[in-house]
């Protein structure tokens, strides 16, 4: 038979004596998290309007620090002669349909008033169309004029009438130095009309052309430059053109503060070149030079002659091409070791000095003859520099 158990009884309250010390800790955490959720709104009512809310006051704004008002003065009157240029190609399908397609966009400055454009070669290689936009956002067909690969660089020309152009300050490259100021004018990105700043980083840096050859002096600068700068200014403090925008150093493709130019000094030899003759006419010697990897093969430092033009300019000054003699033996040629008593290692050695000079000009060689022989011997030979024929 059922019933009430005294012993029962005593369990249960001994159960409900043990659980509340954990109703309590319960509760009082519900109360702390309660707390908590009220002082993070900060007991704040809710949401209200203010319909007298009124602008705030507009402090001073004093006057511009002096080096501003001289970036504000360089942009608006330098940012004149700076253009944008957009390249297109004629695509043909395979009903000879034709139609362009832009390949790519970059900087450009007005050289003269008669309408030259200077711009790196590779802004507008493998273009067909050409269009220049100028800083007054009128649009003109650029003609090419012609181009020197080797020191990217090309001139356009556009039929704008003078009052719209604007040539840049010219200055120089050769007195520049490390810590100076200069300012990039350009349109990265497509972005037209844009100013950085930054200071030279370096002078004398070396990079390559699309061609291979070794582009020297050119100007290293943290001025931001990135896709879309190639081909415009970089200025000194007083607006004058120091060098060509034309590459940077980037794992990423974008800029990192190592940008370069093409000095100013270099663009002044060769767009004129350009004008005149449509492309550089280069001094030479007329010869023919063996690579710098049998140089090496063979342990020499130097350009070895490989052959001479008959009446050409090395052959008229004696110097001698490599031969077999009536025993089937090689007899080298002379081996160039330096120009105007600067050593010459590589056959671009050999041509970047060259270039520095004009044709008709007379240049000393200091070359090594008779090689291998007991009759070797170090000798210097004067050569008046012929014209590069054209391709």
């Amino acid at each position: 038979m059922s019933g009430y158990s005294p012993e029962y009884g005593r369990q249960q309250s001994r159960s409900l004596t043990a659980l509340l010390p954990l109703l309590v800790l319960l509760v009082a955490v519900l109360l702390v998290v309660q707390v908590w959720t009220l002082s993070s709104r900060g007991g704040l009512p809710a949401r209200t309007l203010d319909p007298a809310a009124q602008p705030r006051p507009i402090a001073p704004a004093g006057d511009l620090a002096d080096d501003e008002k001289a970036a504000i003065a360089l942009f608006k009157q330098s940012s004149k002669s700076v253009v944008h240029i957009t390249t297109r190609e004629i695509q043909r399908d395979f009903l000879l349909n034709e139609s362009e397609v832009e390949i790519g966009s970059g900087s450009g400055f007005i050289w003269d008033e008669k309408g030259h454009i200077v711009t790196n070669y590779h802004v507008v290689e493998n273009a067909d169309r050409f269009k220049v936009t100028l800083a007054d956002q009128s649009s003109w067909d650029g003609v090419p004029i012609g181009v020197a690969p080797d020191r990217d660089v090309a001139v356009l020309r556009i039929n704008a009438p003078a009052d719209r152009l604007q040539p840049l300050l010219i200055g120089t490259s050769r007195d520049l130095d490390v810590g100076q100021k200069v300012f990039a004018i350009g349109n990265p990105f497509g972005l037209d009309q844009t100013l950085t700043t930054g200071i030279i980083s370096g002078l004398g840096r070396q990079i390559k052309s699309r061609t291979g050859r070794v582009i020297d002096g050119v100007i290293q600068t943290d001025a931001a430059i990135n896709p879309g700068n190639s081909g415009g200014p970089l200025l000194d403090s007083r607006g004058r053109l120091i060098g060509m925008n034309t590459a940077i150093y980037s794992p990423s493709g974008a800029s990192v503060g190592i940008g370069f130019a093409i000095p100013v000094d270099t663009v002044q030899r060769v767009a004129p070149e350009i004008l005149r003759h449509g492309r550089v006419i280069r001094p030479t010697l007329e010869a023919q030079y063996f690579p710098d990897s049998l140089m090496k093969r063979l342990g020499l430092t130097g350009v070895l002659i490989a052959r001479v033009e008959r009446g050409g300019a090395a052959a008229n000054a004696g110097l001698k091409a490599t031969r077999r003699t009536n025993e089937g033996d090689i007899q080298w040629g002379d081996l160039i070791v330096a120009v105007e008593g600067k050593p010459i290692e590589t056959v671009d050695d050999l041509l970047t000095a060259l270039e520095k000079h004009s044709v008709g000009d007379q240049v000393k060689l200091t070359v090594m003859r008779n090689l291998g022989t007991r009759q070797e011997q170090s000798l210097e030979v004067q050569v008046t520099l012929a014209a590069e024929q054209a391709e």
